[in-house]
């Protein structure tokens, strides 16, 4: 019988590995700086903007908050981030980055340096790269398009 959905030619398994190269090429990394892929861009989103309330961050991370609560109690304990009560509505919880959470920013920046050289595409191949996947990941969630498709200024891409 003939094969009428060959593997190679899934988008679904195109975008599994491309996700799991991305994360393997950070993880030995990461692991030297003692931090999980998920922590990694959880500091990303607050370092791109501190002091975002749990919510907020959930959905930037596209995280509920069964996954994000956890995850944020583990980076208290690392001395990353500290959640913080806020005095206008105590409901209200903002998470913020330590002084250990802001200082690993460079080395990251190193590691990103470090991923984006062994991978041989061009500064405007990733851009492209990523808009693609936003915009996959925006249409398949049903999400507005232009709400994470802005390109950023960074080095052609982020992971």
């Amino acid at each position: 019988m003939a094969d009428s959905h060959p593997l190679d030619e899934q988008l679904c398994f195109a975008l599994y590995s491309a996700s799991r190269a991305a994360t393997s090429a950070y993880r030995e990394s990461l692991a030297d700086l003692g931090l999980t892929y998920t922590q990694y861009v959880t500091l990303l989103a607050l370092w791109e903007r501190d002091g975002q309330a749990v919510s907020e961050l959930g959905t930037a991370l596209r995280l509920d908050s069964g996954t994000l609560s956890p995850l944020l109690t583990r980076m208290v304990s690392l001395g990353l981030v500290e959640r913080r009560r806020e005095s206008t509505d105590a409901r209200q919880v903002t998470v913020h980055l330590t002084e250990h959470g802001h200082e690993l920013e460079h080395e990251i920046a190193a590691l990103q340096r470090r991923v984006f050289a062994a991978v041989d595409m061009t500064p405007d191949e990733l851009s492209m790269l990523r808009s693609l996947a936003r915009r996959f990941c925006d249409a398949a969630s049903g999400a507005p398009a232009d709400q994470t498709t802005t390109p950023s200024s960074d080095e052609g891409a982020s992971s």
